[in-house]
């Protein structure tokens, strides 16, 4: 049960992470759409609270730890542009982090079951006898 909610978790990180390197490549794509009105940046745009900032744009970058996509200003700083929302790259680091704990939960719990196996096949240690096996005999 451990080994497939650890997978579940792995899965369920690499989509979300997918989902934001969508919306991430997406802003690229819109940012190097060029032609009448890409000045400036289409998805340096969307900022709110920035619209002193804008006409300082001259270009991007990206990041992929953790996903964000940053529009570059004439004096050498940058901003978030929020065409990739920082919870995505938050809940696949835990969905990451979560399915490796499960995943070294199982491998524990395997390991543990596969020990009392092994004793009970064997017959579990005799109690009775000495360390040298020679208490028993007559």
């Amino acid at each position: 049960m451990l080994g497939a909610l650890a997978a579940f978790c792995g899965a369920a990180s690499a989509v979300v992470y997918a989902w934001g390197g969508l919306l991430l490549a997406g802003a690229v794509v819109e940012a190097e759409d060029g032609g009448t009105s890409s000045s400036p940046l289409l998805p340096c745009r969307d900022v709110t609270g920035r619209e002193e900032q804008l006409q300082q744009v001259v270009g991007y970058s990206v990041g992929f730890v953790p996903l964000r996509f940053d529009c570059e200003l004439t004096d050498g700083g940058s901003y978030d542009s929020g065409a990739v929302p920082g919870a995505v790259s938050a809940h696949a680091a835990t969905l990451a982090l979560s399915g490796a704990a499960l995943a070294v939960a199982a491998r524990y719990a395997a390991e543990r079951e596969a020990r009392s196996r092994s004793r009970t096949e064997a017959g579990g240690p005799d109690r009775d006898a000495g360390s040298d096996g020679d208490r028993n005999r007559s």
